[in-house]
């Protein structure tokens, strides 16, 4: 038999497409990558990946044994998933993905809180805006905006995050909407659904700086840069906002947990989705109590 971690190695190279792609998924140096994928075909004895300047193709042969490796991957992370589904006592670590603003705005402050319900479960939040294969085990559960689509997952949505616009209770044209000037996201965030909302309602209003994340525009937003769109639950309990009346419609984004089929009984995990519905529940609430 082969060595199973050459495998990996192969197959992190032909989903990345380059050595230096697949050494950054797999949190390796470029030269282990090359090391092991050599490895793997002498081990074969056949060429699997032709090696260019700045890409890596795979050969014909190549192709059929990615193909058969997959399945043979997913083979593996089955057995482990089903194995940890059958340890019940409520220990353990779990791993949850999250997007950065549920992550670090949401969850972070009431880690305390779950600790103190199940000091024997580990709980690593992964804070990362694109989706995760939980198949691949990248994450054991997950919170996402975006409706997962993997046909192995468990999925429900458990909340909604509005949104609303608001601004420094010291911005100068706070009271002269047609002098606003807004905060955006940058080009790479372009087709996030909160951007066309606030471009939508902006119109011909200039936007007045752009940046990556909400918690540089709730940054900016404080300092008076301009109108930014923020989720309810976070801008509402800072008493440097304001919230602010506009024309056009209301906006939220759905709050989605997911988890693989595989592990939804298991006990870790039920009580980490179990957490999860309860804080986001609590979050809409009070947003909602908010807005009324």
């Amino acid at each position: 038999m082969f060595d199973w971690e050459n495998l990996r190695h192969f197959l992190a190279v032909a989903r990345a497409g380059t050595l230096s792609g697949a050494a950054r998924a797999l949190q390796v140096d470029h030269a282990t990558v090359s090391r092991r994928l050599s490895a793997f075909e002498g081990e074969l004895q056949v060429s699997l990946v032709e090696r260019m300047p700045r890409a890596c193709q795979l050969t014909p042969m190549g192709q059929q044994v990615f193909e058969q490796a997959q399945a043979m991957e997913e083979g593996a992370y089955a057995i482990e998933r089903r194995t940890q589904a059958s340890r019940n006592p409520l220990n353990g670590k779990v791993t949850l993905s999250a997007p950065p603003i549920l992550a670090t705005h949401l969850l972070a402050g009431k880690l305390a809180d779950f600790r103190a319900a199940y000091p024997g479960i580990q709980l690593s939040i992964s804070a990362q805006a694109n989706q995760v294969s939980l198949s691949h085990r990248e994450a054991d559960v997950a919170l996402r905006l975006v409706r997962p689509k993997e046909a192995s997952s468990v999925v429900r949505k458990v909340g909604h995050m509005p949104f609303a616009l608001y601004a420094s209770r010291h911005y100068a044209p706070l009271r002269r909407p047609q002098d606003w000037t807004f905060i955006a996201y940058d080009a790479q965030f372009a087709d996030m659904p909160q951007q066309h909302w606030l471009l939508d309602i902006a119109g011909h209003r200039p936007v007045g700086c752009e940046l990556s994340d909400i918690s540089g525009h709730l940054a900016a937003a404080r300092a008076g840069a301009g109108v930014a769109g923020l989720p309810c639950f976070l801008a509402d309990a800072d008493p440097a906002l304001v919230r602010l009346k506009h024309e056009g419609e209301s906006f939220s984004r759905d709050i989605w947990l997911v988890v693989h089929r595989d592990l939804r009984r298991a006990a870790p995990m039920r009580a980490v989705m179990d957490f999860l519905i309860e804080v986001v529940a609590s979050q809409k609430a009070l947003a909602l109590d908010k807005k009324t």
